[in-house]
């Protein structure tokens, strides 16, 4: 850890030192490797603060103690991030950090063990100058399904990226991340990823794994491999991918439409049990999306971003997942289903979802001559699983206010959720519950 601060530190200097050379604004922290600049290593820093108030679920507990409403502070993601081209085909990047850490984190009841390695990995590019294969492998984001599987968290439209799209976050991942060897590159206008993965056992992500039922889990004897595919079509602008991770919105910078396709299969990656017999399921998972992200008008500095996108998750019979985003209750009592406490609402299942947002960057020094620019949004998560007795919808709604593009950003978010009772096996809607969140964001 010392020796990632003694590096950041250095290549601050450095940029410091190159920056009383050239008369212009610093705008990352970069060491040369050549020349040309070419060759590289760049240090960024990533830190997401939350103010939130929330309208508990029923049954909530905090602590011991019933709530029907909390109010906390948190750090939603804080990242350190190093990587660079050390020669004209070799590529590396390390990013170290930690995430949803509020005053319910804990690891094994130590709240000072939070951060790890989120990524670790190095590419190989086979031919200099070109972006037609590269090879890499090791701990990385990179995978098949979505943009939203891959995001590039400092860039996004949206206060959060829909979680839902990173399908085994947590379960069989280290927060989206698996050990991997992959290839991607670009051909034409075609952006492509193919990725094998080793993922992790459910037995080893820190929490007691889910009872053997007639409702599939993922399975706790067993190991297979995963096999992932994603696909772009640029009909504008070509996107530039210097990382495996996906850019949000590019501000107006870029005029992009892309067609996006994607899946994830494992053999075995689930099971249930009916009386004595035991069944293993594979999981199956596939999206479809468009997206756009383009200026209005250059002049006035107005974008437009948007995303429509579709999912089809098949993870086994009646498996259904809760998770709420560093949930500020710590258990639920009555006839609630398991997990359902505070902001938490079913987010994964065995079913269909459609994911649609928009974002409209308004003009630029719209507050005034250094004072920034407003981007309101607002999108929709609309799943269909099978468990649940109807349709059910997740609103998010917020603006940014951008005091220096993604550098610098406040974000006001509102979210409305539906809660459940359960009965029997189906979990039934019971009303809706709101999260009002207030987020800054460096990312430098």
């Amino acid at each position: 850890m010392n020796k990632l601060f003694a590096s950041l530190a250095f290549l601050f200097f450095i940029n410091q030192v190159n920056a009383q050379e050239r008369p212009k604004e610093i705008n990352e922290l970069k060491m040369n490797l050549n020349e040309s600049g070419s060759q590289y290593i760049k240090a960024a820093f990533l830190n997401q603060v939350w103010f939130r108030y929330n309208e508990s679920n029923p049954g909530s507990q905090v602590m011991g103690e019933p709530k029907s409403e909390t109010f906390d502070i948190g750090l939603r993601r804080t990242r350190f991030q190093l990587y660079g081209q050390l020669t004209d085909r070799v590529f590396f990047y390390f990013q170290f950090g930690q995430n949803n850490f509020n005053y319910l984190s804990q690891n094994s009841g130590n709240r000072k063990l939070q951060a790890f390695f989120h990524d670790a990995l190095g590419e190989y590019r086979i031919s200099k100058g070109s972006e037609k294969l590269i090879l890499g492998g090791g701990l990385t984001i990179a995978n098949g399904l979505s943009r939203f599987s891959q995001p590039g968290i400092g860039t996004i439209a949206t206060m959060d990226v829909p979680i839902f799209a990173q399908a085994t976050v947590d379960q069989t991942d280290e927060f989206s991340r698996k050990l991997s060897i992959y290839a991607r590159g670009q051909l034409g206008k075609l952006d492509y990823r193919l990725v094998l993965s080793d993922p992790f056992p459910i037995t080893t992500n820190g929490q007691t794994p889910p009872s053997l039922s007639s409702n599939a889990t993922f399975a706790q004897q067993g190991h297979q491999k995963q096999y992932q595919g994603f696909l772009i079509y640029n009909f504008f602008d070509k996107e530039t991918h210097t990382t495996p991770y996906m850019t949000g919105t590019y501000l107006g910078k870029k005029k992009v439409l892309n067609l996006e396709a994607g899946f994830i299969t494992q053999g075995n990656a689930t099971w249930t049990r009916e009386g004595a017999d035991t069944t293993y399921h594979a999981m199956n998972l596939w999206s479809a999306a468009l997206f756009y992200d383009a200026p209005l008008n250059i002049e006035k500095g107005t974008a437009l971003n948007a995303y429509a996108g579709y999912y089809k998750y098949d993870f086994g019979p009646g498996y259904l997942r809760y998770n709420g985003i560093m949930n500020p209750a710590s258990a639920v009592k009555g006839p609630y289903p398991e997990g359902s406490q505070g902001n938490s609402f079913p987010m994964f299942g065995t079913g269909d979802i459609f994911y649609l947002q928009v974002a409209y960057l308004m003009k630029k020094d719209l507050l005034g001559e250094g004072n920034g620019t407003l981007m309101p949004y607002a999108s929709l998560m609309s799943a269909a699983y099978t468990r649940l007795d109807k349709q059910m919808n997740v609103v998010n709604a917020g603006v940014n206010w951008l005091l220096k593009g993604h550098t610098s950003k406040l974000t006001l978010d509102v979210q409305n959720r539906p809660y459940y009772q359960q009965q029997g096996n189906d979990l039934i809607r019971s009303g809706r519950k709101n999260q009002v969140v207030l987020q800054y964001q460096i990312f430098f």
